[in-house]
């Protein structure tokens, strides 16, 4: 009679490689914007690669000095209504100028979050644009190769949303560094 312990199934795959320290400062800083927002929302995937963004709200923010690139964030309309309400204490019924200006301030706010986290490590930046906001679906933007690239996805919690499109967040930094 045998006393060893089976041995655990070897992984026959390597896991995804992505900095710990543009992860972390991702997820914490828009988990703060989004309680300035007064919602929630927890990450429930993480990736080295651009992800299929579900979104048709999306701020993008140039970032620049040890490293050059953007971040941008992906929402739903209906997210992007809800979080600018609890951002600003105004009732929307659709998407304005001010839901669209206020995705760019959440965007900004992120943005500042990140620069924060990051500006002890080899990934700091001085300087940020103006947010751009697209709203729209179906567009794609071209990445270089040789970019740190970091998606985050987070699920809002609303009991309301019946397409998981709808309660989908992307958060995504590209960087390059100089």
């Amino acid at each position: 009679m045998s006393t060893a312990a089976p041995q655990a199934p070897q992984a026959t795959h390597e896991f995804v490689q992505v900095d710990q320290t543009l992860v972390k400062a991702t997820i914490d800083s828009v988990q703060k914007a989004l309680v300035m927002c007064d919602v929630k929302a927890r990450c429930v995937g993480i990736s080295s690669m651009p992800a299929q963004e579900t979104g048709s709200v999306t701020g993008i923010i140039g970032v620049h000095g040890k490293v050059s690139g953007f971040f941008q964030l992906n929402l739903s309309e209906r997210f992007a209504i809800r979080a600018v309400q609890g951002l600003l204490q105004e009732s929307f019924d659709g998407l304005t100028s001010q839901v669209v200006d206020g995705a760019g301030e959440i965007t900004n706010i992120v943005v500042g979050g990140i620069k924060g986290a990051i500006a002890n490590s080899p990934y700091a930046f001085s300087h940020i644009t103006v947010p751009s906001v697209i709203v729209g679906s179906g567009y794609q933007i071209a990445f270089a190769r040789g970019l740190e690239f970091v998606n985050v996805t987070f699920e809002h919690d609303d009991p309301e949303a019946i397409l998981i499109s709808d309660r989908l967040i992307h958060a995504s930094l590209s960087l390059l560094r100089l």
